[in-house]
């Protein structure tokens, strides 16, 4: 007997799944990585990701672009014709496109296209290639591999699960920061570099979070004592968010045991099938072994 399914990794069915036909097939490859087709789609495409990123950095050194700028030139635009028609095939295969379009990683791979062929109409926008860098964000979409996605939306749902926590205690720090921002303005004042109390309130937020960057300093020892307390107080309360998160991370764990697959159902196209389960919890259909 089969667990009953968790939610698929990416909702991919708020999109329409086509029912029958050449949609469907070309549906299972992109969106479906429990699949072998659709494993090598997301390889392929993970590495046409890194290397267009890569090509967009090494691209960024004068040296390397006056000796290799005319080969770099032709990739982008192989690099920019795949991704325009991986693009236009997710587009073709649902059901409801201008949803897909409207997501955000719909937005994010019209995006990754958008820059190269707007600075083919308008020269002036070439400047906005670098925006190709967003591709890597898609790479949360194609690794769909359960145990990394299930943990990355887990830490999500904790972050929403502690937003009052955290705010409560931000609002805290914020206090702290404005009155002791305030109490060094009137020790040192402008003679000593706190030239006024937003300048002071900015010293206090680089000293309690131990980052320091040295550019304004206490002189007096009254001010180096303020400073001192402001130091401690800020190590202590930099594990403050962590305990929050974490406690509302670990009961989340615990109320969802079972990792979210991709695993669809052959005969009723049901997703979220468990990794051992060997029959659809809805129509009894086999399915699939996730190897092959």
């Amino acid at each position: 007997m089969s667990v009953p399914p968790a939610p698929p990794t990416e909702p991919a069915d708020r999109f329409g799944r086509p029912p029958t036909g050449w949609r469907l097939r070309l549906f299972t490859v992109i969106f479906e990585a429990d699949t072998r087709s659709g494993r090598l789609f997301d390889l392929a495409l993970v590495w046409l990701i890194l290397a267009s990123v890569a090509v967009v950095m090494l691209d960024s050194f004068a040296s390397v672009h006056a000796r290799w700028g005319g080969v770099f030139s032709v990739l982008e635009w192989v690099f920019t014709v795949l991704f325009t028609l991986e693009y236009l095939a997710r587009l073709a295969c649902v059901q409801r496109p201008g949803r897909y379009a409207g997501s955000v990683f719909g937005i994010i791979d019209l995006l990754a296209v958008l820059p190269t062929w707007a600075a083919l109409v308008v020269p002036g926008l070439h400047a906005l290639i670098d925006v190709r860098a967003l591709r890597l964000l898609r790479l949360f979409r194609i690794l769909k591999l359960a145990a990394y996605i299930a943990e990355y939306r887990a830490l999500g749902e904790a972050l929403m699960a502690s937003r009052r926590k955290i705010l409560v205690f931000l609002s805290f720090v914020l206090l702290v920061t404005v009155v002791m921002g305030s109490l060094m303005y009137a020790v040192e004042g402008p003679r000593n570099g706190f030239d006024n109390i937003p300048v002071s309130i900015y010293w206090a937020i680089s000293t309690m979070t131990t980052v320091g960057f040295g550019d304004i300093t206490p002189k007096t020892g009254l001010g180096r004592l303020i400073a001192s307390i402001m130091m401690l107080v800020g190590w202590g309360t930099l594990a403050v968010p962590t305990g929050i998160v974490s406690a509302e991370f670990t009961a989340l764990r615990f109320r969802s045991p079972h990792p979210p697959t991709t695993r669809t159902c052959p005969a009723c196209l049901t997703e979220g099938h468990a990794i051992g389960a060997q029959y659809c919890s809805d129509c009894g259909a086999p399915l699939p072994d996730p190897r092959s």
